[in-house]
């Protein structure tokens, strides 16, 4: 561990004890418990949980620990095929025992897992962190040069991968333990043989030993507040507060044991938001998982009829599916909907109401969170309430945030626009062998600079308005345009490029090229395009290139996105 490492870590274990005496403070210095005017610090309105203090508590044994009366864990929804709680225990133990003793992975080895969501998933990702080994996912689309990158740079040492990157791996250096993608596949099969070894072999059982909540449980890439794609480390204490503060809270404020819920896992498992449901907390509470590998609207509607799915966590462009399936009157058939939620990208008024809607008998909710924070912020609760519908929700238990004027850096007011800061236990440790980049992110304080531009109303309801940090938002994935730009610019024919988003009914953002070209030389803008999607993964393609004579720097040389997106609104 670097000395910034164990300096961070220092903090967090100082700064949760000093957290509660602060929150009293806080809240004894203001009329209003939720923000008190002497710090700038608002503080949640749900009172604080309090989280398992053994510092040999790992996020497995969290999850274990929790006594639940549910029957199915998770099922995939093609085919019907699942696994029992009871069963579900014992693979994530033989997969342990197997993986220690087949392939020598211990305490600290990075495993990558490099799957699109399966039952299988959960197996995998708890198996390893039993271990005390240290998981990294990534979108199984992700390109060759993109998944070298983050082998490379996380030292991986083994990968969870489907057959037609398996290749990939191998030129890597990373050795590949294939997973079927249809569950159904039998296990005869050789090139399947290593993964149903180490799910169903006779392996001597590992103990779970020596894992401390300090201690790094994975690693997820991000765009940060700013720049290129940097890596997450999350602890085992950060992934428990994913459990805890965020997973079973919700699920705290409903009525009815949450064994008799139905969640349809359609947001991808690789993605924080869907890891820490579907791969963790929901697995505490007993509710059935139905798995989606891969989205269409007809399978979509098809399976909530089929499971009587419950819940539905999505995305913006999750929704808009939902309601053009409503319109088309399926929402006679989804019946069984009780409550949709929405969170990774900003929503439009319009598409809430046209929810509302074609849906009136189902609770909808938004949320904000990020890969920095183990998806942990606010929370909505009761928003059809017309005063907080459009919000993005509470403050979680444990958190506090501050919004801050990001020119002069004083706090502001509930009412006030500026920069949200949060602080809590789910805070990441740092980004990986990044420590300029998480100076920058997490001050002296512990507060996290998220980069939004958000403000709190006077009964703490957290309203997202638009985003200091340049990352753009595309269907819920985050594109970080400078690895854009790094492909751009290597294009022979391109001098200079830029990569801003701009806001698309659909998909939230899509990202747009901007490039000045070299003297005498000659692009299409499909054939930039085409060169561009080549090197990344689909969901991170240019959609269109505009052709201009320079790039708008500041004196520091900073890109102005901004005078970038008035040119191009000023074009259309």
């Amino acid at each position: 561990m670097s000395n910034f490492s164990r300096m961070h870590t220092n903090y967090t274990n100082s700064s949760s004890k000093s957290f509660n005496h602060e929150l009293s403070n806080n809240q004894s210095s203001s009329q209003n418990l939720l923000y008190s005017i002497e710090t700038g610090i608002h503080t949640s309105k749900h009172q604080p949980i309090s989280l398992n203090s053994d510092p040999f508590h790992d996020v497995v044994s969290c999850i274990f620990s929790h006594k639940h009366n549910g029957e199915t864990a998770l099922v995939d929804s093609a085919s019907g095929d699942s696994i029992s709680y009871s069963e579900l225990k014992l693979l994530v133990r033989s997969m342990a025992s197997g993986l220690q003793k087949e392939f020598g992975v211990c305490k600290g080895d990075v495993v990558l897992i490099l799957l699109p969501n399966s039952i299988y998933y959960p197996v995998v990702l708890l198996g390893v962190l039993y271990l005390g080994a240290v998981v990294t996912t990534m979108n199984p689309l992700s390109s060759f040069s993109e998944v070298k990158k983050q082998t490379l740079g996380g030292h991986v040492s083994l990968g969870f991968t489907v057959v037609d990157r398996v290749n990939d791996l191998e030129l890597i250096g990373v050795r590949s333990i294939v997973v079927p993608d249809n569950v159904r596949v039998g296990s005869n099969e050789a090139q399947f043989g290593s993964f149903y070894k180490l799910i169903y072999g006779d392996h001597e059982f590992v103990p779970c030993r020596n894992i401390k909540q300090d201690d790094t449980a994975a690693i997820l890439y991000s765009s940060g507040t700013t720049g290129s794609s940097k890596g997450v480390v999350l602890s085992h204490r950060n992934l428990i507060c994913g459990v805890e503060l965020f997973v079973r809270f919700e699920a705290s404020q409903y009525e009815g044991p949450p064994e008799e819920n139905v969640y349809l896992a359609v947001v991808p498992m690789f993605h924080i938001y869907g890891l820490t449901l579907f791969t963790l907390g929901i697995l505490s509470l007993g509710t059935k998982i139905v798995v989606m590998k891969k989205f269409s609207d007809g399978d979509m509607v098809r399976a909530i009829d089929r499971y009587k799915v419950t819940h539905f966590p999505g995305v913006p462009p999750l929704l808009t599916a939902l309601i053009k399936a409503g319109k088309g009157g399926d929402a006679k058939r989804l019946k069984s909907l009780k409550q949709v939620s929405c969170g990774a990208a900003p929503l439009s008024t319009r598409i809430i109401e046209e929810f509302m809607c074609c849906f009136p008998q189902v609770d909808f909710i938004q949320g904000y969170g990020m890969s920095e924070s183990t998806a942990v912020g606010t929370r909505g609760f009761n928003t059809r309430d017309v005063h907080n519908y459009t919000s993005a929700g509470l403050l979680a238990p444990n958190m506090q945030a501050k919004v801050v004027d990001w020119v002069t850096g004083l706090h502001l007011p509930p009412g006030k626009t500026g920069e949200l800061w949060l602080r809590g236990p789910a805070i990441m440790k740092e980004y990986l062998n990044n420590a300029d980049a998480t100076l920058s992110t997490i001050d002296n304080d512990g507060w996290l600079h998220t980069g939004d531009i958000v403000y709190f109303d006077q009964d703490g309801y957290l309203y997202i308005v638009d985003r200091v940090k340049e990352i753009i938002k595309y269907k819920g994935f985050q594109i970080a345009p400078a690895d854009l730009e790094d492909v751009l610019v290597s294009h022979p024919a391109i001098l200079d490029a830029a990569v801003t988003g701009v806001r698309d009914e659909e998909a939230g953002e899509i990202p747009v090229g901007f490039v000045v070209m070299r003297p005498g030389a000659k692009a299409s803008e499909s054939s930039i395009i085409d060169f561009v999607a080549k090197q990344v993964a689909p969901y991170k393609k240019l959609r269109r290139v505009m052709f201009t004579n320079m790039i708008p720097r500041s004196a520091a040389g900073k890109i102005l996105r901004r005078q970038l997106k008035d040119q191009l609104y000023s074009r259309l």
